[in-house]
């Protein structure tokens, strides 16, 4: 009978101690989790935010050279015939063209709304960027996801203002462009641009899924270590339990119960130590002695 009660005692404590510590453990996987997601999903974000600006970099570096050191050469034979490799937007996205056909995931464009080559024109998603560059002439950068067939891509896109009256000579009107520029692409797109007006983007696109998925992967790693130093913690922390805690308050329950049935001959219950177990066994035999003396006075009487 009081073999059931006792493993009753430990049980309810052992469950009252297992379901805080449960409780405390779910917490502090949910917190870890929400702060170790968020961090490495924003990590991945960042670098590649970081990867398209490079490549945005290197994008405005091609122009600078085409314009400093290309275009020089080919003024003569412009004359003769228009020559796409003097125009720095056409020299950038060939560049990148070369690079896409090892990383075909990553994507360059001049968007232009009204281009003079067709394949710079613009689609919907990108027109809807230059027209946010066009309300807000202060805005040098936008930053954007988007779905593809591909799968999630992150853009980076900066806008294309005319601030250079050069570019001029080839966009304002038909009649002042150069004619080998209108025999190779026609008269009817391409002109009407004005000084300081912006119009069109450079867009980078960079594929999420890769940074993602190792963002993921590590979070998994993460939470899958804590489960399991979490799990050797409660493990621990119960045999513990149990060894400083259960097992000496057992005893006692098992001493007093002896005594209350009156036998005194029990041994008296001993724990080495300094802490509070030892302080209440300390206790619990001088109220042992203190019993034994009054039963023996209640039967001298």
């Amino acid at each position: 009978m009081w073999l059931l009660t006792g493993m009753g005692r430990e049980m309810k404590l052992k469950t009252k101690f297992n379901l805080v510590l449960s409780a405390v453990f779910i917490v502090g996987f949910a917190v870890v989790g929400f702060i170790s997601h968020t961090v490495l999903h924003n990590n991945a974000k960042e670098d590649v935010i970081k990867h398209a600006g490079m490549m945005m970099e290197a994008a405005l570096a091609i122009r600078g050279y085409t314009v400093k050191e290309i275009r020089p050469l080919l003024v003569s034979q412009l004359k003769e015939k228009f020559l796409p490799q003097s125009v720095p937007s056409y020299a950038a996205t060939q560049n990148f063209n070369e690079l896409r056909k090892n990383n075909p995931e990553y994507h360059y464009k001049e968007a232009t709304l009204n281009p003079t080559n067709p394949r710079d024109r613009a689609t919907d998603w990108e027109t809807d960027i230059i027209q946010e560059f066009r309300d807000n002439q202060e805005r040098q950068t936008i930053v954007g996801e988007r779905e593809t067939p591909t799968g999630r891509m992150l853009y980076f896109a900066r806008p294309i203002k005319i601030k250079n009256k050069d570019c001029l000579v080839c966009h304002s009107t038909v009649d002042a462009a150069p004619q080998t520029m209108i025999k190779l692409y026609g008269d009817a797109n391409g002109f009407g641009w004005k000084y300081n007006e912006v119009v069109g983007s450079q867009i980078v696109s960079v594929p999420l899924n890769v940074p993602i998925e190792k963002a993921n992967y590590a979070f998994m790693i993460i939470m899958g270590s804590l489960i399991v130093a979490s799990l050797i913690m409660f493990i621990l922390l119960n045999i513990m339990l149990n060894k400083i805690i259960i097992k000496p308050v057992r005893v006692m329950s098992n001493i007093a119960d002896e005594i209350s049935k009156g036998n005194t001959s029990v041994d008296q219950f001993k724990h080495k130590g300094d802490d509070e177990i030892s302080e209440l066994s300390e206790s619990f035999n001088r109220m042992r002695i203190s019993l034994e003396k009054a039963m023996k006075m209640i039967d001298d009487d």
